[in-house]
């Protein structure tokens, strides 16, 4: 079967599905198992950047200037987001359950799905608050002097991070707008965030992540050894993983910011990196999703963890690539080596 026509920007995993979105203009549905492509959606007229899964819900964001809403099961678009004046690089999404007043959550179940948020930022510098319902836009957030790269929202605290090419990261009440905070110690773009328990990691051009705590702005923790931007993070169980421009993938033990291991088999820059079921996920610019056996590293990393220590560098060390999902060929399935 085919795949992608061209690289790979990002992967969602939800349940049993992968959605990956490609500079082909489509977006995919994979069924994770067999690789088989299980829905096309199509309609954005240039680069899709980014998506994500809300429900019953696709968002994506394009190089078109548009954000649009697609029904995950009819692979039909239900609404699109115009307002940009440039590209839309980022998403996130905001329930109703999150945002409704005490006093409100007597309302229907229809009237709070009308209520959720979609959060988008642009190449135009701004962020942009819409309503999924209408696609009206409710709010622009106005404060980033350069291109906004990445979003990720605390629902509970109603706060949104926003990282940008200004080098910064920003702080905003969600409901209001206001500008909470300013982190300014980057020395190059703010690519990516992840957000764990009041602690924000970062990852930027300068090739380190940064380890902040939200609640005083201090920088508790910096993460070495990219040889390239720090594209992509995610974390997993006390586990730092970042992807790279070096087109390798990471392991850090979050708390001493010791390296564990690399993961190589990428040509290109990783876009994307998930973890579902202690599998590793990444998807890269030379078109393949890759999957990668994490067992044996977080096993090692919860004992270690159980005995309260830091966890002690093991150096470079190839990890084990499970399954890839190609963009032209679709599964090629290898054996677990060394974990």
């Amino acid at each position: 079967f085919l795949g992608h026509e061209s690289y790979i920007t990002f992967c969602h995993l939800e349940n049993e599905a992968a959605f990956t979105c490609s500079a082909d203009h489509t977006i995919r549905k994979w069924d994770v198992v067999t690789g088989q492509c299980l829905a096309v959606y199509r309609g954005h007229t240039s680069i899709v950047n980014r998506i994500l899964v809300a429900k019953d819900y696709l968002f994506s964001g394009s190089y078109d200037r548009t954000a649009r809403c697609w029904s995950v099961d009819k692979e039909k678009q239900i609404q699109e987001f115009r307002g940009h004046r440039n590209c839309v690089l980022t998403l996130a999404h905001y329930s109703s359950k999150d945002v409704l007043e005490e006093e409100e959550e007597e309302e229907e179940e229809e009237e709070k799905v009308s209520r959720d948020l979609l959060v988008t930022g642009s190449t135009d510098c701004t962020v942009k608050v819409w309503w999924v319902s209408s696609g009206r836009c409710c709010q622009t957030l106005l404060g980033h002097t350069g291109a906004v790269l990445c979003l990720i929202l605390d629902a509970p605290n109603r706060e949104l991070f926003s990282g940008s090419t200004d080098y910064t990261i920003r702080t905003w009440n969600i409901v209001t707008g206001e500008q909470l905070k300013v982190f300014k110690e980057h020395q190059g773009s703010v690519i990516c965030l992840e957000l764990v328990n009041r602690h924000l990691y970062s990852g930027s051009a300068d090739r380190t992540v940064k380890c902040w705590l939200v609640d005083t702005g201090e920088r508790i923790q910096t993460y070495k050894a990219h040889k390239h931007s720090v594209s992509t993070l995610k974390y997993h169980a006390g586990i730092l993983f970042t992807g790279s421009g070096d087109a390798c993938a990471r392991a850090f033990n979050s708390r001493s910011g010791v390296l564990q291991k690399i993961f190589r088999g990428h040509k290109f820059i990783i876009n994307c990196i998930q973890i579902h079921n202690e599998l590793l996920y990444t998807a890269s610019h030379d078109g393949t999703l890759r999957i990668w056996d994490i067992r044996g590293i977080c096993k090692r990393n919860k004992r270690r963890w159980k005995k309260d220590r830091s966890a002690q560098g093991r150096g470079s060390q190839k990890g084990s690539l499970s399954r890839l999902f190609n963009n032209k060929v679709g599964c090629i399935v290898h054996q677990e080596n060394g974990e």
